[in-house]
């Protein structure tokens, strides 16, 4: 088993729950991570605006991560809003204690609404943290503010220089509908091209790239690749962002589930079907929602309620041979069974006690490919047989 990485967060809490802290610590744990946090102000917003805001003092900051850091151990670290010059300087001298642990600095000066979240004094005490940064986040308004450059590759080549930390340059507040991120580091650059994502649920992006990056990091990837894979997490929070509050909403972190992660993610099946009208059928009167439709090339996929994904790839000359069955779980077994009966799917057996501890129901698609509903709670995982090595 890969240790669980433990993930400070030194940033702002967000009371609507959609950027800051909160926003932190959802993807960290979508992620596989342990999130600690270090609060440093408490914020009165929403997806309108932000409509007060309370610093943190800084030794009560300090005090946050002396407590996490001396009894759990750290693994990498994100920094965020920071609420003063003092405080930006007393956590640079506290990290920079830290010997070979990651930190990745998201410079907040404004937030998504347009609020003001960071004065002079402490934009210029940004310097330190800098100092101690693996990698800086800005996008392009910040990054101007910090060096006063319009051209963000050198704005990014000129902190890169002057701090020896490596600058993710986002392209999020470029127009139009192509998009491109730049990793700046000493001696390379990596880019990303990408479509906009047509969306008003942008509240909390940088935090939850920033944390993701960091999330990486600590669990041992390299830098390029922790940044790839954390713009992967965000694009899928982002189009699979809940339609919620009256103004920039948040993203869907809680929603991604299987696409980004640690090891081999078993999230996608496919059985073979001859007929492609009754296969659709059955599984969409199973409770799976549709996501491609392309009976030209006898192909559909469906989602579950989990994220993974279940197709069926139909060749009618196919003799299927059941020799392996599709489980699908859900805590209302029984009720659903009694459901779908009524809707006129055939099962083989309604929901039963078995000696592993599940309670199963058996049918078959269309194509005789077999397939259960169960429900298993904690015994699919945690039998009491399990074996841990």
């Amino acid at each position: 088993m890969t240790p669980t990485a433990r993930i400070l967060i030194i940033a702002g809490s967000d009371s609507g729950g959609g950027a800051g802290i909160q926003a932190d610590l959802k993807t960290v744990t979508m992620l596989g991570g342990h999130g600690m946090t270090a609060i440093t102000a408490i914020t009165a917003q929403n997806t309108l605006g932000v409509d007060a805001v309370h610093p943190v003092p800084a030794e009560m900051i300090i005090a946050q991560i002396d407590s996490v850091i001396g009894d759990i151990g750290v693994d990498a670290v994100k920094v965020g809003l920071v609420p003063g010059a003092f405080a930006a300087e007393a956590i640079a001298n506290r990290l920079e204690r830290l010997e070979n642990i990651p930190i990745v600095f998201d410079p907040v000066m404004v937030a998504t609404s347009g609020a003001q979240l960071a004065d002079d004094s402490t934009v210029a005490a940004f310097g330190k943290l800098m100092d101690v940064a693996t990698l800086v986040t800005p996008n392009l308004p910040e990054l101007s503010r910090l060096t006063s450059e319009e051209d963000p590759v050198a704005a990014a080549l000129h902190l890169v220089g002057r701090h020896g930390c490596a600058v993710l340059i986002k392209g999020g507040h470029e127009e139009g509908d192509a998009l491109a991120d730049a990793l700046i580091e000493t001696d390379n650059m990596t880019s990303w091209q990408g479509q906009r994502i047509d969306t008003r649920n942008t509240h909390g992006t940088g935090c939850t790239l920033a944390s993701a990056i960091t999330c990486f990091l600590g669990q041992g990837d390299n830098l390029n690749s922790a940044v790839e894979r954390a713009r992967t997490f965000v694009r899928i929070a982002l189009q699979d962002s809940p339609e919620l509050g009256q103004g920039a909403g948040p993203l869907g972190q809680g929603r991604v589930r299987l696409d980004v992660g640690e090891g081999l993610r078993l999230n996608q099946v496919t059985v073979t079907g001859t007929n492609y009208r009754k296969s659709v059928e059955f599984y969409r009167t199973l409770g799976l929602r549709q996501i491609v439709d392309s009976p030209e090339n006898g192909y559909a996929r469906f989602e579950t309620a989990g994220g993974a994904t279940l197709s069926v790839q139909i060749d009618p000359e196919e003799a299927i041979s059941a020799t392996t069955a599709v489980y699908l779980e859900c805590d209302d077994l029984d009720e659903r069974t009694e459901q779908l009966a009524r809707n006129g799917l055939v099962f083989e057996h309604g929901p039963r006690n078995q000696p592993w501890m599940w309670r199963e129901a058996r049918l078959r698609d269309p194509s005789g490919n077999i397939i259960f509903l169960y429900k298993a709670g904690e015994a699919r995982r945690f039998p009491p047989w399990r074996v841990d090595e």
